[in-house]
């Protein structure tokens, strides 16, 4: 697989994200925050990351939960995963969301979320007045059940 070069401002104090391994999808951002910030329960906010960054056109980058957030303090990302195009210049923001039942503070440069690059497609769209039919149909939600 070829190296992509992803283009990027550090406006914050924080290390530039890296992949932590050599097999690892996704890149961890951090917090860029003057003072800590406390999520009460439930409560969500957008935390900034102090990043700016150009995209390869056919590129894009998604937001997701780091796992250890999510299972040792409840926190994790709303409209996940979240896009961001390729065409967009501003700051990366992190919505973030406390489900714990205790409140939850994040400090300056705390890792918040992971971003993985992925090339993508876009599609035409033709309407037509019949689809194709296959074994599922219309099946959704649960419709093969449990044996």
């Amino acid at each position: 697989m070829a190296d992509i070069i992803v283009k990027i401002i550090n406006k914050s104090d924080n290390e530039l994200p890296a992949y932590a391994t050599a097999q690892a999808a996704g890149m961890d951002l951090r917090a860029h925050l003057e003072t800590a910030i406390t999520l009460q329960p439930l409560e969500r906010t957008l935390v900034p990351t102090g990043l700016f960054m150009e995209l390869p056109a056919g590129y894009e980058a998604q937001l997701r939960p780091r796992s250890g957030l999510a299972i040792k303090q409840g926190l994790t990302l709303l409209n996940t995963p979240g896009t961001i195009d390729a065409d967009y210049r501003g700051e990366i923001k992190i919505i973030m969301i406390n489900l714990s039942n205790e409140p939850q503070t994040i400090q300056p440069g705390d890792r918040i979320a992971q971003m993985i690059i992925a090339p993508f497609v876009q599609a035409k769209m033709e309407a037509v007045e019949m689809l194709t039919t296959t074994e599922r149909g219309s099946g959704g939600f649960g419709h093969t059940g449990k044996s």
